[in-house]
């Protein structure tokens, strides 16, 4: 377990410093060029996140099925990345607000809270900031978000400034992740629909099989939650529906 303290985020120092904040209070600040993705074990997000009637942005928690915890976000498009962070098969941690970055340049001192850090099964680290496309074209912005990525990039890590995704597709998956919690889904029922299901199988087709004569929407969350999986993959820039064509992946 990383030595942790209650030190400031050193605004004062030279050198980029990252400051994470534990689970059980306590704040580490090391240098930015030190930091380590085993420093966020234990970690929570730099800032409370809550919702109050009226307040003009969307936050809240999601419960991710990658991670099996809670994530914050602090608007729906924030959310959009994290649904897409959580289906993606590549994805096996997700931090919300991961840490507190500050680093002087020239005269002046900036700070930065990353949306989200995305660790992939490689290993590979991905700082993650939400804005929407018309703030992204704002100059001010660009020069906000300019100096962390340089920071980032000098690390070794990619930095992503994602503001959307096709609409029918981000539809789809927040569709699918209605199925994404282990027992949503009896176990058994799940295993059934994988041994019925043929590799280029119209979902229509598939329901059918699988139901036997019952209702094809009794059978249906079986296969949504192997689409969640990833067992099944179809094109999901097209609506789902009947027509969509299901393949196999073991």
């Amino acid at each position: 377990m990383a030595v942790r303290s209650m030190s400031g985020v050193g605004d004062e120092r030279a050198v980029p410093s990252a400051s994470i904040r534990y689970l059980d209070g306590s704040v580490r600040t090391v240098p930015f060029s030190r930091l380590r993705l085993a420093d966020f074990a234990e970690s929570g997000p730099w800032r409370q996140v809550r919702s109050v009637h009226g307040q003009r942005h969307y936050s809240g928690t999601y419960m991710s099925a990658t991670t099996g915890g809670p994530v914050v976000y602090e608007s729906r498009l924030e959310l959009a990345r994290l649904l897409l962070a959580d289906f993606d098969p590549v994805v096996r941690e997700i931090y919300g607000q991961p840490c507190h970055l500050v680093a002087r340049f020239g005269d002046r001192v900036r700070r930065y809270v990353p949306d989200f850090l995305l660790v992939t099964r490689s290993g590979t680290a991905r700082v993650v900031n939400v804005k929407p496309a018309d703030r992204l074209a704002d100059p001010k912005v660009a020069q906000a978000l300019a100096w962390p990525r340089g920071l980032v990039e000098r690390r070794g890590w990619e930095y992503e400034a994602w503001s959307g995704a096709d609409p029918v597709m981000l539809a789809n998956v927040r569709f699918l992740a209605a199925y994404r919690r282990p027992g949503v889904v009896a176990e058994r029922d799940v295993h059934a629909a994988w041994r019925s299901v043929r590799d280029g199988d119209e979902l229509a087709v598939a329901e059918r099989r699988l139901a036997g004569g019952r209702p094809a929407h009794e059978v249906r969350p079986a296969l949504m939650a192997l689409l969640w999986a990833g067992q099944l993959v179809t094109d999901l820039s097209r609506p789902l529906s009947g027509d969509s064509v299901l393949r196999r992946c073991a």
